[in-house]
């Protein structure tokens, strides 16, 4: 076979993730199937990583979307919902510890200014009340990012701004020790001064892949749909005719969360995770119904569970219920002999 007549080279795939190297988030994209044999591309914020996506120039990417002591994630939640084209494929749950890091040297009395990211700063700071009660926090893009400039090793500047002036300079001297997760602490080669200083156990970080629209992953059994959904206009009721469509299938809601629109101030959306697929009848039924009562309806995917667990169906919201009823009403609406 001449090389004029050589099949092409598959392109190698790419999956990016809310870097930089040694988040969680690189940990929950590590423990996705998709990127076994792929290239892991770091960015700097979820908007950088969703705008990749959508660009083609990574498969999908990897980004915190909910956690267990915080809520959601604003910043996902407000890029999928600006981001047309894009859709939820999977998910991945991280078990979250942090570890107070330091460079070699460095003792725990020594400590008086903390770096790292606001979500993690927030799981930890009844630990430093009250083992560090003088200590300032100093905001960084990622608790990956804090431990990597306490290295001295090089950043990009971040979306937050403030990764910018601590991280991204290079500065060693902006905090004294990062709250950050155990596996930057040895990336980057630092003194675990430390550990499990989480306020609870049991924290955990959900985290969503994302992919370019296409073709919807097949249902599992036990699968979640991610929907955004936007009021015609604001009145008494409108959030309960929303509900409404999903409470009388039998559809159980995950995930309720407000956004402001950005069109105007008291203007939001709402979005949901609700359990099922959109190849299941009482789902797809709900998402007529939500497709009549909504000025828009954003379908961001419907994707298997992380957990495993299946949803709870009753008799009569099972697809055979609803498939019956269907052909009952067909029956009534043919003519008579």
């Amino acid at each position: 076979m001449t090389a004029a007549t050589a099949p092409a080279t598959p392109t190698a795939r790419r999956y990016g993730f809310l870097g930089p190297a040694g988040t969680f988030t690189e940990m929950a994209l590590r423990s996705r199937p998709e990127s076994e044999g792929a290239e892991s591309v770091a960015f700097a914020s979820v908007d950088l990583a969703l705008t990749a996506v959508r660009d083609g120039e990574v498969d999908g990417a990897m980004v915190p979307i909910e956690n267990s002591v915080e809520g959601g994630v604003s910043a996902t939640l407000d890029a999928l919902t600006r981001s047309e084209g894009l859709v939820i494929v999977g998910e991945a749950l991280v078990p979250i510890t942090f570890v107070l890091a330091a460079p070699a040297g460095t003792t725990l009395e020594q400590v008086r200014r903390i770096g790292t990211h606001p979500h993690a700063w927030a799981q930890v700071r009844g630990w430093v009340a009250q083992h560090l009660p003088d200590a300032l926090y100093v905001p960084s893009g990622s608790t990956a990012a804090a431990a990597a400039a306490l290295s001295g090793a090089p950043q990009e500047p971040s979306a937050t701004g403030a990764e910018g002036a601590v991280a991204g300079s290079g500065e060693r001297t902006a905090y004294d020790a990062a709250v950050c997760a155990p596996v930057a602490a040895s990336n980057q080669g630092l003194t675990v001064l430390a550990d499990g200083i989480e306020d609870r156990t049991g924290a955990v970080t959900r985290f969503v892949l994302v992919s370019r629209a296409g073709v919807v992953p097949e249902p599992t059994g036990a699968d979640k749909t991610t929907v955004v959904l936007f009021q015609r206009e604001d009145h008494p009721g409108g959030l309960l005719s929303f509900l409404e469509q999903f409470a009388t299938r039998g559809i159980n809601l995950s995930r309720i969360e407000s956004r402001p629109t950005g069109e105007r101030l008291g203007d939001y959306c709402f979005s949901i995770d609700c359990e099922g697929h959109v190849a299941d009848e009482r789902v797809g039924e709900a998402l007529m119904g939500l497709r009549r009562v909504c000025a828009q309806v954003r379908f961001l995917g419907s994707y298997g569970r992380a957990d495993l667990a299946p949803a709870t169906v009753a008799a009569d919201t099972t697809d055979d219920a609803f498939i019956e009823a269907r052909d009952w009403l067909g029956m009534l609406r043919r003519p008579l002999p």
